[in-house]
């Protein structure tokens, strides 16, 4: 007791873990242009819809009862769920977005040391998550700006332990067929957990495409993770899923917190999966507009990588004038916010969420005058006159 009474007392200030202040902090889509009036915002991918009718009633119904904890179980949000999809509920955890459920796994799986595989342009949250966990992030190569297979596995050492897999990819669009995924699995050893992020799955009609749902009930070594923020609308509510293998969902349940949700996400998202005539317009409505989009962007001379989801990743040239950053500054001017990725490593491009029908016409109007020569203009406001 005296020896370490007697030692000297630290000085300085707390330090954060290994890790943490190597992370550069998210920055979300921007969602207002300053002395507009009317602003598109097209940054989030967030749907044009908006939620199910259903889901704004459930939502509504909970707000008679805030004094009460909600279901730490989330049981009814979990039964809609399974009921939807068949599956057990058993084998779903759910969180406050899919961003918690990444995070969640990852600090289930990763520690100090340990390394997590992510292709070139993967979502951000996965190397943030990596290096909060104190593990080490190993950033894959892409091809023709998707995710490659033979380059994922090259990486895989015996510290490996995660392997995040963005299917359809954000911000790319770009997505692997299953026949590919099931490659990626079958060439990684048993103890490395495949994460397969489904965010924007509801929006792809392609007949090679999967989920992933196949390999999370019949392996002992994939999650899949879903979210109710894109085509359910519910972003504000922050509602995410996952589905995998008995024993990694129950370690994951191991640290997530009792009250991980509130009850009005859990009632709103329980009614939305349920409502699949909603789910079915919205993807109407992406499947009309996206290929219009592509083919006017296109037409005018501008690069667009093909996405089977609910943005287009739009690529500009290096010329002055043409830049995708002074194209940024000339459609916020009229309102029409689009998002930079140049934090993804594509300082030359501009996701754009596919927007309504006059968010969709603006743009490509603005575009239009844009590669014209505009990109000097100052004119405020939507232009006007949409673009047929």
């Amino acid at each position: 007791m005296s020896a370490v009474l007697n030692d000297p007392i630290p000085t300085g200030r707390p330090e954060p873990k290994p890790g943490v202040l190597a992370i550069e902090a998210y920055v979300p889509g921007k969602s207002h242009a300053p002395g507009v009036e009317k602003v598109f915002k097209l940054s989030s991918n967030e749907t044009p819809l908006g939620p199910s009718e259903k889901a704004v009633a459930a939502f509504a119904e909970a707000g008679l009862k805030l004094e009460d904890y909600p279901d730490g179980s989330a049981r009814a949000l979990r039964e809609a769920i399974a009921k939807a999809n068949g599956l057990d509920p058993e084998r779903i955890i759910c969180g406050a977005g899919s961003d918690e459920i990444l995070n969640l796994v990852t600090h289930t799986y990763v520690g100090a040391g340990d390394e997590v595989i992510y292709s070139e342009h993967g979502f951000l949250v996965y190397k943030i998550a990596t290096l909060a966990a104190g593990g080490v992030p190993v950033v894959a190569k892409e091809r023709d700006l998707t995710a490659d297979v033979d380059a994922l596995l090259a990486l895989v050492t015996p510290k490996t332990r995660l392997v995040f897999l963005a299917n359809p990819n954000n911000p790319t669009g770009t997505y692997l067929p299953f026949d590919e995924v099931k490659r990626l699995h079958a060439g990684l050893p048993s103890n490395v957990l495949l994460v397969l992020d489904a965010a924007y799955a509801e929006y792809v009609r392609r007949n090679d495409y999967e989920t992933g749902l196949e390999l999370a009930l019949s392996t002992e070594n994939v999650l899949m993770t879903r979210t109710f923020s894109k085509i359910h609308g519910l972003a504000a509510l922050r509602i995410g899923w996952a589905v995998g293998p008995a024993h990694v969902i129950d370690a994951m349940n191991r640290i997530r917190g009792p009250f991980n949700m509130n009850t009005p996400a859990l009632l709103a998202g329980a009614a939305a999966i349920a409502d699949a005539a909603h789910v079915e317009k919205s993807v109407a409505h992406n499947s009309k507009w996206l290929p219009w989009l592509t083919g006017k962007i296109e037409a005018l001379g501008l690069k667009v990588t093909p996405s089977v989801a609910n943005f287009l990743l739009i690529h500009f040239p290096e010329e002055p004038g043409r830049t995708a950053k002074e194209a940024d500054a000339f459609l916020m001017r009229r309102g029409l916010v689009l998002r930079q990725v140049a934090s993804y490593g594509l300082p030359n491009a501009l996701r754009m969420t596919v927007g309504t029908e006059e968010a969709n016409e603006l743009v490509v109007a603005a575009l239009t005058e844009f590669m014209a020569g505009g990109a000097a203009g100052t004119t405020k406001g939507p232009t006007k006159g949409p673009a047929k």
